[in-house]
């Protein structure tokens, strides 16, 4: 009986439903494992990450308006500089120009250029150009002679009755 005992073992160790029946209680248990570590692994995670992706929202939120009004008024900041900047420039340049008019040298050079004007003795020429009064007009009010504007301005005003 010792033999038929180890035959019925060996044979029910070695059949094909035997060995189907092990095979699927150890992939039952692999499965119950890796899903109790899944669900142990996600809800702990779940929790964590929700409460992370919270505060990380209400940090965004709480900044964002901040952060836009800080780097818009380091731009005004860099505007206004600049504008200042400029402003002292041309502070120098007008005390510059303030100190040359002070002499009487060139105040009376610049004069005698602008208004064609000789002195006493002194023969004063006047060259015309072949410029139209259309080429005339685009040149800049302070480039040209007093006449010249004083003409333009006559001829304006005749144009505007017709």
């Amino acid at each position: 009986m010792p033999g038929k005992v180890r035959d019925r073992d060996s044979r029910d160790r070695f059949s094909t439903a035997t060995r189907l029946r092990v095979l699927g209680e150890q992939t039952a248990e692999r499965v119950y494992r890796s899903q109790n570590k899944r669900q142990a692994r996600r809800s702990r995670l779940t929790g964590r990450a929700a409460l992370l992706a919270l505060v990380l929202c209400t940090l965004v939120v709480a900044l964002a308006y901040p952060i836009r009004q800080y780097v818009s008024q380091r731009g005004e900041i860099e505007d206004l500089r600049r504008q200042q900047q400029e402003a002292k420039e041309r502070v120098d340049r007008l005390r510059d120009q303030k100190a040359r008019w002070q002499d009487d040298a060139f105040a009376e050079q610049r004069i005698r250029e602008r208004l064609h004007m000789v002195m006493p003795g002194e023969t004063g020429y006047v060259v015309p150009s072949e410029r139209t009064a259309a080429e005339r007009a685009e040149q800049g009010a302070e480039d040209r002679p007093w006449y010249s504007n004083v003409w333009d301005g006559v001829d304006k005003a005749d144009q505007a009755d017709n």
